[in-house]
């Protein structure tokens, strides 16, 4: 007998919930927003800002102030020191030098905690030095990637979903070419992929391709809580973050794609004949609890994955698992809340039913064994 984490169908209203589901998502990314503004923008990693990064591991607990002041004999301009982990032992320091050998700066650093702290020896678990231009470089190839992602994303939506492969290829093209000749001509980079994400969501508006604008806005919400809950907890964007965003992109999809999946399969069980239709809030209603027993049962096991990671993975790995833990929260909670209602925002059943039976060659979900 398969294994069944709901025993009944359920019948829950998500549809009905859906203004209370927008005052949180409000909510959460107005605090994002004011974290960010109030932090002075983004807090980035040496990765991208560019300078040294230095580990510091003790034997025994110590005051941060204490390590401080330690490194006052050596130069490193703009030192912080952030305590990483929760014994008091882990130390990660950050500062601003463009010409050092790490092998000399290595020995000037533990050379100063050892004459300084001479009774709680220290290691260096790890040094990184970034120069400011590669961090740049760096800092716009990872803009660029979340916004290719969310692009050919919207050409899948809308093929699959609402066949315009053509309209969406087309767009993309353009849209690649807008952001690539921005970037070639010297332009700001951030502001480039701002205008054009920008275009799309008009241009996905303006066709029609609803399926698609419902996915790009459920990715832009759990991108921009995630971001902003990272800033109001003080953690710097790295290479490990946006690593980590891109996965969550990828899993916020899927969980879209398969409720999408089921409004499309309903939607083609509509006669075509009868005079009265069901109410699209009552066609998403009835897919979202039809597939709400996988997404609890995805999201479960996903989060135990990632918590795994968080708790018992190390400093090293600690941001990454974190973003992948609230994008796996809030990634489900937009593919109930925020994909699914906005497509009764702006169509009707007769407009998706139409679209649903356009193509005859219909594949239903699962198949082929592909969901």
């Amino acid at each position: 007998m398969g294994f069944a984490l709901l025993s009944r169908q359920t019948n829950i209203n998500f549809v009905g919930f859906r203004k209370i589901a927008y005052a949180i998502s409000c909510l959460f990314i107005a605090i994002g927003l004011f974290a960010i503004i109030m932090n002075g923008g983004l807090r980035y990693g040496v990765d991208f800002a560019g300078g040294v990064m230095v580990q510091v591991q003790f034997e025994r607990p110590i005051a941060d102030e204490q390590v401080k002041t330690a490194l006052q004999s050596v130069n490193l301009p703009g030192l912080t020191v952030q305590q990483v982990g929760t014994e008091d032992r882990d130390y990660m320091l950050r500062f601003s030098l463009t010409q050092a050998e790490n092998q000399d700066l290595r020995n000037e650093v533990s050379s100063a905690l050892k004459s300084s702290i001479p009774d709680n020896p220290s290691s260096i678990q790890r040094l990184e030095s970034v120069g400011p231009k590669v961090g740049n470089d760096l800092r716009n190839m990872a803009i660029e990637a979340l916004f290719y992602a969310v692009l050919l994303i919207t050409v899948y939506i809308s093929g699959r979903f609402e066949h315009s492969w053509f309209i969406a290829g087309a767009m993309a093209l353009v849209l690649w070419g807008a952001v690539y000749g921005a970037g070639y001509l010297g332009f700001n980079r951030l502001i480039g992929v701002g205008i054009g994400m920008v275009i799309t969501l008009a241009a996905c508006w303006k066709l029609k391709l609803n399926f698609a604008l419902g996915a790009i806005l459920a990715l832009m919400h759990d991108v921009m809580v995630t971001l902003g809950i990272l800033t109001l907890m003080g953690v710097e964007i790295d290479l490990n973050v946006i690593a980590a965003l891109l996965t969550l992109v990828g899993y916020s999809i899927n969980d879209t794609i398969v409720v999408y999946d089921r409004i499309r399969e309903n939607l083609r069980a509509v006669p075509a004949d009868i005079d009265v239709k069901p109410s699209m809030a009552d066609i998403i209603n009835k897919s979202v609890n039809q597939t709400l027993s996988r997404t609890i049962m995805t999201s479960a096991t996903t989060l135990v994955a990632s918590l795994a990671l968080y708790l018992l993975g190390g400093s090293v790995i600690h941001d990454f698992a974190f973003t992948i833990t609230l994008g796996v929260v809030f990634g489900t909670f937009s593919s109930v809340f925020v994909a699914s209602p906005i497509l009764m925002a702006f169509g009707n059943v007769d407009l998706y039913h139409q679209k649903a039976n356009k193509n005859d060659d219909y594949e239903r979900p699962g198949e082929h064994g592909v969901v």
